[in-house]
């Protein structure tokens, strides 16, 4: 966000030709300092004009008014796009990447959007609630979406008992699906959909755009094989039917060979060729929900909706989304899901074509790649130096914010509104071990 803020500053520097005043202040800080200037270390891609690199290690309210500088934040983040993919539940249940307590994460969840409410931010959105990576770690289709969904519903309880109003905060959730291939997939987002139009409208009041689900689809990563990995295209290929088919709002396609290696530049143009073939030449793809009033649409919508509210009531007898994850009651669904997956694979009750049956004359190995893309020791030593330079530059602003950080955490002031400031003088590891010392670090539940 301060990146958005700080082009928009750029662009009324140049406008009103105050550059000398940037270069003043580059002067000021890093040459009677003796520190080196941070400059963009790669080829400037064709079409690129840089805007944004003019205020490398500053940031615009060094050299603007505070009045312009307000004036130009509050355009700036009333029109930036994107989106907070910080879903604490679905990292306890699923992804395990979790470091602060589930509590104090999720008071920074609320902390976002309210901040995003007080500010009327209103096209980037303040969570991405994910059930992709509960797919991922192996849950099937109904799980996947019935956690999700309860996921999302204990965000809008949470947010409303902080006396936010549905209205206002709705339109900022988003959510984030894995498409898999079997055939619940197919109707994956309109039953998200049915669901949650109806408990917004008539549990929590919501306005017909606060109904409205707004959803990601990224095929699945699970569903790739290391086996005949040019075959993961014709499956990734099915995966994006059932999304576009399904109305969903973005997709992501994967690259065949993401199975074994970072995906090269050849296999991510084959990934985004599925998408253009679909949406530029695939007919019935122009035609807005094409399976709608089929026999097997409608009643797989019927069966899933039916299928993911008895999820629901498992859940609720637990004590809701939080009671149930005391006794890791979805960690445990998904753990078991993915083992009778795997079961199934392994056995060759689930037919997977090249890779436990139809195999190749040479028995379909698994494929090593030739290459594996890392970062070069050369770019990982600039990136440290870099990290060393603007911790030496912000050594004097640097404590005083983690200071002020700590105490609005423990005063419970806005967090997001602190950390908007303080990331301007300090680093993400010091930023977390600040908040270590009073958000706590997170403990699983034994």
């Amino acid at each position: 966000m301060n990146a958005a803020i700080d082009q928009q500053c750029e662009k009324y520097i140049k406008e009103n030709d105050l550059s000398h005043l940037v270069e003043e202040k580059l002067v000021e800080i890093f040459d009677h300092n003796k520190l080196l200037r941070p400059l963009y270390g790669a080829p400037m891609p064709e079409g690129n004009l840089g805007l944004g690199l003019m205020l490398l290690g500053l940031t615009g309210d060094q050299i603007l008014p505070v009045d312009i500088y307000q004036r130009i934040k509050k355009k700036a983040l009333s029109s930036v796009r994107g989106t907070v993919q910080a879903d604490i539940l679905k990292e306890d249940q699923a992804q395990n990447t979790c470091i602060f307590s589930t509590e104090f994460s999720l008071k920074l969840m609320g902390d976002t959007q309210q901040y995003f409410v007080d500010q009327e931010i209103r096209n980037f959105y303040s969570v991405s609630i994910s059930g992709y990576h509960i797919a991922e770690a192996g849950a099937n289709p109904i799980s996947q979406l019935a956690f999700t969904l309860s996921n999302g519903f204990t965000y809008v309880e949470y947010y409303l008992s902080r006396g936010m109003d549905i209205d206002d905060f709705a339109p900022n959730l988003s959510f984030f699906f894995s498409n898999g291939i079997d055939p619940e997939y197919a109707v994956i987002g309109r039953v998200a959909r049915r669901i949650w139009a109806k408990a917004i409208k008539f549990k929590y009041g919501g306005n017909e755009r606060s109904q409205k689900l707004k959803y990601h689809i990224q095929t699945s990563g699970r569903s790739l094989h290391a086996q005949e990995i040019d075959f993961n295209d014709i499956r990734t290929t099915l995966q994006a039917l059932y999304a576009i088919y399904d109305n969903c709002n973005s997709l992501h396609t994967n690259a065949y060979d993401e199975a074994i290696t970072t995906p090269t530049e050849e296999s991510v143009r084959r990934a985004v060729a599925i998408q253009l073939i679909i949406n530029q030449e695939l007919g019935l793809a122009k035609n807005e929900n094409p399976l709608q009033g089929s026999f097997i649409i409608e009643e797989l919508t019927n069966l899933v909706e039916e299928a993911v509210l008895l999820e629901f009531e498992n859940i609720s007898s637990r004590g809701g989304v939080l009671g149930a994850m005391e006794t890791m009651y979805q960690r445990s669904k998904i753990q078991e899901e993915s083992l009778y997956y795997e079961t199934l694979k392994h056995n060759g009750e689930y037919p997977i074509i090249g890779v436990n049956t139809f195999l190749s004359s040479k028995n379909s190995p698994t494929i090593i790649p030739n290459e594996v893309i890392r970062a070069t020791t050369e770019e990982k030593e600039l990136q440290i130096s870099n990290l060393e330079q603007f911790q030496k530059r912000n050594i004097g602003h640097a404590k005083k914010a983690l200071e002020k950080l700590k105490n609005v955490a423990l005063t419970g002031e806005n967090l997001f509104e602190c950390l908007m400031e303080t990331v301007k003088y300090c680093s993400l590891g010091q930023i977390t071990h600040a908040l270590f010392e009073v958000g706590g670090k997170y403990r699983r539940n034994m």
